[in-house]
C-alpha cells in the first residue's frame, strides 16, 4: 500500500531542550558509527553547506571517525547555475579533508517552461553550443551504469544515486533535506520513533545497501544561516546577490530556474546573475514565454483563472488535466490529484473549499488547480498546514467564513465535489479548543 494513502500514523512532534545544532552533530556521529561508508550530497546550497560542515566537524572530533576522512563529497553540477556556485564548490574541493567528485552528467531535469518539451539535460553533448557555462576542469563526465544515449534513457539524480555505491558496503548519504520545506518531507521523518531521519534508498539503481540520512531535518532556515554565521562557515556568495536584490531567505534558490516552483522567481536570475542569464534565456524550449508570463495565471503564479459558475470544481480541474498532451503526464497528474483529495478525506469529512485551505488537510480547490496547471512532477508543491495554535484558529475562522458565504450564495455540494450534504452550521466544524478565538 502506498504509505501516503494508507492508515499509518505519523509520530507526534516532541519538543526537546537540546538545540538543533547539537542534535545534528549527534545524528551525524551515530551515522558515522553505524555505516561503513559516508557520502555527503553537496549541491552548493545553504542546506548541504550545513550538512557538510557538521559532518567535517564530527569526523575530526574523535579518532574513531577518522576512517571517513577525507570526507567523500558528491556534487552534481546542474549547468544553469550561478558562477558563484561553481566558485564555492571549487573552494570546497580544495580542502584537505574533502574528496569531492564533481559530476557533469546529462541527468534528466524538469523543464516546466514547455509542455511539449517537459525535460532538459544539463551538459547534454548534443546541446554543447547552448551550455550556460563552460564545463569546469574538475568535471567527471562518466559514471558506470549511467546511460548517455539515447536522451530518453538518462536518469534523474535521485534515480542514479545507487550508482555511487555499487558494492555491498553499507552506505549513508547525508542530505540537506528539511521538514520545513514540505508536508511530504515532514511526514518522511515522522513515521518512526527511532532513527526517523534515516531512510532506505529505494531508487532503481539501489542494491539495498544505501540509506539517506537527513541530519538537519528539524532545522529552520534561520538555523542554517545562524550556524554559518556563528561558526564562520564558507558559503555560496550567490545568496548575497539575491539578498541585495530583495529576495527573502525563504525564496532564495541556487538551482536551475526551469522547474515548476523556481519559475516564480525566474526574473531574479536576470537581475542577480547576468553573467549566466544570457545563456539561460535561450537554454530550454519555452523559456521566452516563461520569462514573460511565468508570474501570471498561465502558470498559476500570482493569480489563477476564474472558474465558470456553471462548471463544478472537479470538472474544472479535469479540464486543465486534459490540456496536458502526453498521456503519461495526464495519468501522473490525475493520480497526484486523487491522492491529495483522498488524503484530505482521511483527515476530515468537511468539504474542500475554493480558496481557504482546510485546517486539518491544507487542501483547497485553488491548490488542486495549481497542481493541475503546473504538473508539479517533483512534488515540490505541498499542502499548507500550520502547527501553531494561533495560526490554527485563524485558519478555522477563514475556512468557516468562506463556507458560510458559499452557503449564502446557494453553492451545492456537487459544485464543490463533496460526497455528502454541506454542513448547515459551519461554526460547529471548529474544534472546541479553537472555537472561542476563531469566532472573535
Amino acid at each position: 500500500m502506498n504509505p501516503l494513502l494508507g492508515r499509518r500514523q505519523t509520530q507526534p512532534r516532541v519538543d526537546l531542550d537540546t538545540d538543533v545544532y547539537t542534535l545534528a552533530r549527534q545524528r551525524t556521529a551515530y551515522v558515522m558509527d553505524t555505516f561503513d561508508e559516508i557520502i555527503v550530497a553537496f549541491s552548493g546550497g545553504k542546506d548541504s553547506t550545513a550538512v557538510l560542515n557538521i559532518a567535517l566537524e564530527v569526523a575530526r572530533s574523535d579518532p574513531r571517525f577518522a576512517r571517513h576522512l577525507p570526507l567523500r563529497v558528491v556534487h552534481f553540477d546542474e549547468e544553469a547555475i550561478p558562477f558563484e556556485t561553481e566558485e564555492y564548490v571549487r573552494r570546497v574541493s580544495q580542502r584537505d579533508d574533502v574528496a569531492l567528485e564533481w559530476y557533469c552528467l546529462p541527468v534528466k531535469h524538469r523543464n516546466a517552461c514547455s509542455r511539449s518539451h517537459p525535460y532538459w539535460w544539463p551538459w547534454a553533448p548534443e546541446d554543447e553550443a547552448k551550455w550556460c557555462r563552460p564545463m569546469p576542469p574538475e568535471a567527471i563526465t562518466h559514471l558506470d551504469g549511467f546511460p548517455i544515449n539515447p536522451p530518453e534513457a538518462r536518469l534523474t539524480i535521485p534515480d542514479l544515486n545507487g550508482l555511487l555505491a555499487p558494492g555491498r558496503a553499507s552506505t549513508a548519504m547525508l542530505m540537506g533535506i528539511r521538514a520545513q520545506e514540505s508536508v511530504i518531507r515532514r511526514r518522511a521523518v515522522s513515521r518512526r520513533k527511532v532513527d526517523n531521519y534515516i531512510v532506505r534508498y529505494d531508487g532503481p539503481t539501489g542494491g539495498g545497501n544505501i540509506f539517506k540520512a537527513y541530519t538537519i531535518y528539524d532545522w529552520q532556515t534561520e538555523d542554517v544561516w545562524t550556524a554559518a554565521k556563528l561558526n564562520g562557515w564558507d558559503y555560496n556568495r550567490a545568496y548575497d546577490r539575491m539578498a541585495m536584490a530583495g529576495v527573502t531567505p525563504y525564496q532564495q534558490r541556487c538551482s536551475p530556474a526551469f522547474g515548476e516552483e523556481p519559475l516564480n522567481k525566474i526574473h531574479t536570475y536576470a537581475t542577480c546573475f547576468p553573467e549566466v542569464w544570457e545563456k539561460m534565456s535561450e537554454r530550454v524550449p519555452g523559456i521566452g514565454a516563461a520569462v514573460r508570463y511565468a508570474r501570471t495565471e498561465l502558470w498559476a503564479f500570482g493569480s489563477r483563472p476564474d472558474k465558470p459558475a456553471h462548471v463544478t470544481w472537479p470538472d474544472y480541474i479535469a479540464h486543465y488535466v486534459s490540456r496536458w498532451t502526453r498521456p503519461a503526464e495526464q495519468t501522473m497528474i490525475a493520480g497526484r490529484l486523487r491522492e491529495t483529495i483522498r488524503r484530505h478525506y482521511r483527515h476530515t469529512t468537511d468539504p474542500i473549499l475554493p480558496t481557504s485551505p482546510h485546517p486539518r488537510s491544507g487542501v483547497s480547490w485553488e491548490f488542486l488547480l495549481t497542481l493541475a496547471m503546473r504538473g508539479d512532477f517533483k512534488e515540490r508543491r505541498q499542502e499548507t498546514m500550520k502547527i501553531r495554535p494561533e495560526a490554527k484558529a485563524r485558519e478555522w475562522a477563514s475556512y468557516t467564513a468562506e463556507l458560510t458565504r458559499l452557503l449564502a450564495d446557494g453553492v451545492t455540494a456537487a459544485e464543490l465535489g463533496h460526497p455528502r450534504a454541506l454542513p448547515p452550521d459551519p461554526s460547529m466544524l471548529i474544534p472546541t479548543e479553537y472555537r472561542q478565538e476563531a469566532e472573535q
